[in-house]
């Protein structure tokens, strides 16, 4: 599995803690070091069947510079809204786990976490 991670989030540390724990292994992409490009990011909402609004953290500041929040939430804006994201990668939710199925999980949830340890055989 691979997380993308943000060394200083505790969502993030709490995800790889409870990793180590169970033993799973993992890659970390530090992802705000290495954004993804808006091909990777549209691909990672598929694995999440997720829109990009539903991974962005609208209260970051260059979201709120930009008026994110108020940005329409349809199929004609959502390339706005990841581009947006892959010029500032801090927006994006943390930690996102791209599970070795081929599936993917906002891993911010105990719950979340548990399903990962699920299908990762854990």
């Amino acid at each position: 599995m691979e997380i993308w991670d943000n060394a200083s989030c505790s969502k993030s540390a709490g995800a790889r803690a409870r990793l180590d724990e169970a033993r799973v292994p993992y890659r970390l992409r530090a992802y705000l070091e290495q954004p993804p490009s808006a091909a990777e990011l549209t691909e990672v909402l598929g694995r999440l069947d997720a829109r990009a609004w539903d991974v962005c953290r609208t209260g970051e500041p260059a979201a709120v510079a930009s008026g994110m929040a108020d940005w329409p939430r349809d199929d004609a804006t959502e390339p706005r809204w990841i581009e947006a994201m892959v010029a500032h990668p801090e927006l994006i939710q943390r930690p996102i786990l791209l599970l070795d199925d081929g599936g993917a999980l906002v891993g911010r949830t105990p719950e979340a976490l548990d399903e990962a340890l699920r299908r990762a055989g854990r």
